[in-house]
């Protein structure tokens, strides 16, 4: 049975959920695809994964880049995990293109290639949002497109990092 907890934040409420030991999902309230990877029997339930996960959100909030990652687990198929895994490696403060994850999710998993419209949907359904940072993915263009958060926080949540890190519009992988 899955777990649940909610934590406010400035951008607004989030849900946690928990299969007990890992931490399974994140979502911002009313968020695209809100807790789609939640098991429908679930109970709300204070766990230590909570604990350590709102201490991410408390650092994270607080203008920080976290120094540690709560234990995950992904719900997703094997190509889908390979996006979160790279999303992943995107610095704090910085941003990636759908083209260039997808070049790098085909190079990781032995593809010529794979598209980036596969790599967005992947991303769009991210099941744990901000710790598997999907707000840094843009455009070709350095465009904000596609948050299932809102392009308001997904701004916002830019706009905090880069001030914080003194990063330029620098784009990774």
């Amino acid at each position: 049975m899955d777990c649940i907890h909610r934590y406010m934040s400035p951008l607004g409420g989030i849900t946690e959920a928990s299969d007990g030991e890992n931490l399974v999902g994140l979502w911002f309230d009313g968020q695209d695809h809100f807790a789609y990877s939640l098991n429908a029997d679930h109970e709300e339930k204070p766990l230590q994964i909570f604990d350590l996960t709102d201490r991410w959100l408390d650092v994270y909030f607080g203008g920080s880049a976290p120094d540690f990652t709560p234990p995950l687990l992904i719900r997703a198929t094997p190509f889908r995990k390979e996006v979160y895994r790279i999303l992943q490696t995107v610095p704090y403060g910085c941003t990636t293109t759908y083209g260039k994850l997808a070049k790098a999710v085909a190079g990781s998993l032995g593809f010529e290639r794979t598209s980036a419209r596969a790599v967005g949907n992947a991303v769009g359904h991210n099941p744990i949002s901000l710790i598997i940072p999907c707000h840094r993915v843009v455009g070709s263009d350095g465009s904000l497109t596609g948050y299932a958060g809102g392009l308001d926080r997904k701004r916002r949540l830019l706009e905090t990092e880069r001030s914080l890190t003194n990063a330029p519009d620098n784009m990774t992988l």
